[in-house]
This record gives structure tokens, C-alpha cells and sequence, in this order.
């Protein structure tokens, strides 16, 4: 399974090596059985995931993950979307247990918070591991409609505010003038660095207007991709933050020792987004081979728009696939999810993985 929509992008130049980040994390922990895990359990599976992407030495990162799309908000979407609305909680205890790479939201949904809490939080985060954190900005519900309703800050929460509310925040970072009656303790004066994330035209716009480093959400909504990629870098204006456009791509990347391998523990993904469209969320599937026997062609559809940034396969099949959408897309980072239901196959893909993106940066 290969595929991406960038094909149409004209310039095929190789733009140095991206950095990937790795999204094998899982906040809410999977069983074996594919039920909810707590505890240890819980910081066993977000800690692994992440010294993966520390031992690697090539990998920069690890984001906890916002993106619940169940009713029930505790259930994951797959063994790489870690389900919680604690991130900075779960932030903290991944910086804790790392010592070199960034860890950061990939995101907030800023409608559903005030921007003075979210400053102090990233503020607190930024001084305990400074130069590690960083904080992504999206202005989704990020859940169901009761979840959503349940955690506004009020009943006037609008997403229609979002650039507002992205205001507000960089400005509690800026340093407090004399006499400022609000003031994000800790938080003003740091340079926490944010991310606008998106799945639409309507983030790059912003993240071009403000000066911001862009996040596009290809993993799961990948069809304005190439669009909203070149809106962005064309309308980027520079600002005290950024002086040039950087852009981050969300892919799933399933690596496995064989093609066939790779491709049985890609039908828990594909199991969850057919039963997640049909109205029938739960809790992450194992794999099934004859999945695709049975799928009618509204769903074989459903799933090759949805997950067209995504790659299944052995390593060598992984780094073409890789190296292929790098020079397509021309993206500055990679943040890479691993959607597998058992955990220590999701650790393998990581650590594939992670060597995959060591042989293409030596290549240049």
C-alpha cells in the first residue's frame, strides 16, 4: 500500500532530507485485546515510543496528540493517535523521561481553551525543559459534538475566533510591558516556538499572515495537501519568529520486516476508519486478514482519499515511498504516525523507521 496525492507537484528538485518525527506514542495505552489501558500501562506506552525517537538520534520529536474522534473520549483512533486532552500533562512526563528531543502539542484546539491557561501551561513546560517544547495551534473541536460542548471554556466558544484567540496567546509570550494588567506566569518573554496546524486552506492562510511554521494534517485529510502547502509558502510573509516558510506533513508509515507483513497490521488503520464512517467508533481493531475482501466500493474510496499519505511495507519499500514524497512535496519535516495494534510491532515500525530516515539523510 502506497500512495500520496502530491503526484501533481511540478517540482521534482530534492530538497535536503526532511526531519521526521515520530508519532508512536499512545497516551491512552492499547491492550493486546484492543481495549482502553490506564497507568502503567499508559506511561509505558508513551515512554517507549519516545525513547525510540531518542535512541534514534535522527529524530527530533514526539507530539502528544489532540485528535479524539470517537464519542467516547478515552477510545484511540490507532495505536499512533494517542486520545488525551491532558497534553501538557503528558508532555511533561515524555520530556521527563527524554533528555534530547522535542516534545511538543500537535495540537491544542485552541477554541476549546483560554489562551492565558495554554500560555502558562507551555510557559511552565518551556521553563522546566527549555529548547525542547513546542506547541501546536489548531482551531477544530478535535472531538464529538457533547465532548466538544463539555470542554469549552464557555458557551460562546467559536472556532471563527480562532486568529483572534492565536493573537492573544503570542502575546502573552512577548515580554510583559509595565503595568500589563494580564501576564502569563511563567510565559511572558519565552520563545516557545508554535506551529498552526490545519487540514485546510483557512490554516495556511493564517500561518502565512502571522509568520508561522505550518502544519498540515495529510495523515488523515490529506486532499487540499498540495494546495494548501503552496498557498502557504506563497503568501508567507516573514516575521520576528520565522524568516522563511517551514512546513510539516503528517504521514502513516507502517514498516514491518515484509510487504506482507506491513500490510496485515495496516488493516487495524483501515478497519477503524471504515467503522468510524459507518457510524460504529471502538476501540482500535487487530489486524484481519480478509479485510478487504469484503468492502464495498464506497469504503475502498473512503479509504484511499483518507489515507493517501500513507505507506505500508518493508523498510526498502518505506524509504522509496519516503524519499519519493520528500522531493514531491518538498517538506521541511515529517511527523510520522504508527498506527499498529500490538505495541511491540508498533515499536519495531518506529525503530524501522528511524533507520530508513538515517539512510536517506546520509544520502542526502
Amino acid at each position: 500500500m502506497r500512495r500520496d496525492p502530491a503526484k501533481s507537484s511540478p517540482s521534482l528538485e530534492r530538497p535536503r532530507c526532511a526531519t521526521v518525527m515520530l508519532v508512536g506514542i499512545t497516551t491512552s495505552g492499547v491492550g493486546q485485546s484492543g481495549d482502553v489501558a490506564g497507568g502503567a500501562g499508559a506511561s509505558f506506552s508513551v515512554c517507549s515510543g519516545a525513547l525510540v525517537d531518542s535512541r534514534s538520534g535522527a529524530l527530533s520529536s514526539a507530539f502528544a496528540s489532540s485528535h479524539a474522534f470517537f464519542s467516547a473520549r478515552r477510545v484511540p483512533l490507532a495505536g499512533g493517535f494517542g486520545v488525551t486532552w491532558a497534553r501538557s500533562v503528558v508532555i511533561a512526563h515524555v520530556a521527563a523521561g527524554t533528555s534530547t528531543i522535542r516534545v511538543g502539542a500537535g495540537g491544542i484546539m485552541l477554541p476549546n481553551h483560554a489562551p492565558l491557561v495554554i500560555a502558562e501551561q507551555f510557559g511552565t513546560l518551556a521553563s522546566l525543559f527549555p529548547g525542547r517544547i513546542d506547541l501546536g495551534l489548531g482551531r477544530a473541536p478535535g472531538s464529538d459534538p457533547i465532548t466538544a460542548r463539555a470542554l469549552r471554556r464557555n458557551l460562546a466558544g467559536d472556532a471563527d475566533g480562532f486568529p483572534q484567540d492565536v493573537l492573544e496567546l503570542m502575546g502573552y509570550f512577548r515580554p510583559a510591558e509595565p503595568g500589563q494588567p494580564v501576564q502569563a506566569v511563567p510565559g511572558a518573554g519565552l520563545r516557545v516556538p508554535i506551529w498552526i496546524l490545519g487540514s485546510s486552506l483557512f490554516g495556511a492562510q493564517l500561518a502565512a499572515a502571522l509568520g508561522l511554521p505550518y502544519a498540515f494534517a495529510s495523515h488523515f485529510a490529506p486532499g487540499q495537501l498540495m494546495q494548501a502547502i503552496a498557498l502557504y509558502r506563497r503568501e508567507f510573509r516573514p516575521s520576528d519568529r520565522l524568516a522563511e516558510p517551514r512546513v510539516m506533513l503528517g504521514i502513516n508509515v507502517v514498516a514491518a520486516g515484509t510487504d506482507d507483513e506491513a500490510r496485515r497490521l495496516w488493516t487495524s488503520l483501515q478497519q477503524a476508519f471504515v467503522n468510524l464512517r459507518r457510524g460504529r467508533p471502538g476501540p482500535f481493531p487487530p489486524p484481519a486478514d480478509d479485510f478487504e475482501r469484503d468492502l464495498s466500493p464506497l469504503d475502498r474510496a473512503g479509504l484511499e482519499q483518507a489515507l493517501a499519505c500513507s505507506v505500508a511495507g518493508s523498510p526498502e519499500t518505506v524509504r522509496r515511498w519516503l524519499d519519493g514524497f520528500i522531493i514531491r512535496t518538498r517538506a521541511d519535516e515529517l511527523i510520522v504516525s504508527s498506527p499498529i495494534f500490538d505495541h511491540a510491532a508498533r515499536v519495531r515500525s518506529l525503530e524501522l523507521t528511524a533507520a530508513v530516515r538515517g539512510e536517506l539523510a546520509r544520502a542526502g
